[in-house]
């Protein structure tokens, strides 16, 4: 945000009179600016849809849709959470949440799907299996993702550490001895936790492989891994969308599991006689899942 704003002063005297007035809207108003269209803006401000798209290409976008795109990336991270229910509850229709709600969920999917880096995903995967410890980081709303990854992780490995914290000396405390040859996964997305991303600093100080499970590139969670593996989230009125992350986190699971296929069915093979044995499960159950209770 203040590279566009810098931008937007260092231009100011060359703009337009129409071009001033979006740009003081922008500097002014950004959280809402970044859920209107080009028309929706010009008619707010007093200018024609054109003016606001040449606004646009005049800061170097090649269209309004770019700069839009980086003012919700700016608010995500910046907006508290007050404010997003302000700002995102009036893009979701009240008369109908569940599809609102579902119809925005498909799209961080699809748009993760076409951003994915294969390359990165499979370097990660050798880094990962190749470990000595794995270190799996995640609080806030990111620790559910976290729990879920360690759960799966515990029937592949033997040397799985799923950091528990609520203070950021825990949390050092609990990855003190990473060293190189360990792994670091860090899992954190806007508003970023800063306990991870000092935890994963100093990860990477050490010499550890730090893997940031995070949204894009210039998250602080990426500036300071090895391996970044993307995926989109979004505001859903208060709450944080992680479907996206959520998905991701499943293939980096499977993708482990075929490199681990023989261990995997020792181990299962071993759970079902002691889920049988202690009646884990109801009668009838024992296939149906391992995360059921």
């Amino acid at each position: 945000m203040e590279q566009l704003i810098k931008s937007m002063k260092d231009q100011y005297a060359t703009f337009s009179k129409g071009q001033k007035l979006i740009a003081n809207f922008i500097m002014e108003h950004y959280d809402r600016a970044a859920f209107m269209t080009a028309a929706k803006l010009g008619e707010d401000v007093g200018v024609s849809e054109s003016t606001v798209v040449r606004f646009a290409i005049e800061l170097g976008y090649d269209g309004y849709p770019r700069l839009q795109k980086e003012l919700r990336e700016v608010i995500k991270s910046k907006l508290t959470s007050a404010q997003r229910l302000e700002v995102s509850s009036a893009h979701i229709d009240p008369d109908n949440i569940l599809k609102s709600v579902l119809h925005a969920d498909m799209n961080k999917l699809r748009t993760t799907l076409e951003e994915a880096d294969t390359v990165m995903f499979e370097q990660a995967v050798e880094a990962i299996l190749a470990a000595e410890k794995i270190y799996i980081i995640g609080v806030r709303s990111s620790a559910p993702l976290a729990s879920f990854l360690g759960f799966y992780f515990n029937l592949v490995f033997e040397n799985i550490r799923l950091v528990h914290t609520t203070s950021v000396s825990e949390m050092f405390e609990q990855i003190v001895n990473a060293r190189k040859g360990d792994v670091v996964i860090g899992i954190s997305f806007p508003r970023y936790s800063k306990r991870t991303t000092k935890a994963m600093q100093y990860a990477a100080n050490q010499g550890a492989t730090v893997i940031a499970i995070t949204d894009n590139t210039s998250s602080p969670l990426s500036l300071c891994s090895n391996y970044q593996l993307f995926a989109r989230s979004d505001m859903a009125s208060f709450v944080d969308s992680l479907v996206a992350p959520l998905s991701l986190i499943n293939a980096l699971i499977v993708a482990i599991g075929m490199k681990r296929r023989d261990r995997i069915r020792a181990t299962l093979e071993k759970l079902e006689t002691i889920w049988d044995e202690y009646q884990v499960y109801e009668k009838g159950e024992q296939g149906e899942g391992l995360i059921n209770d």
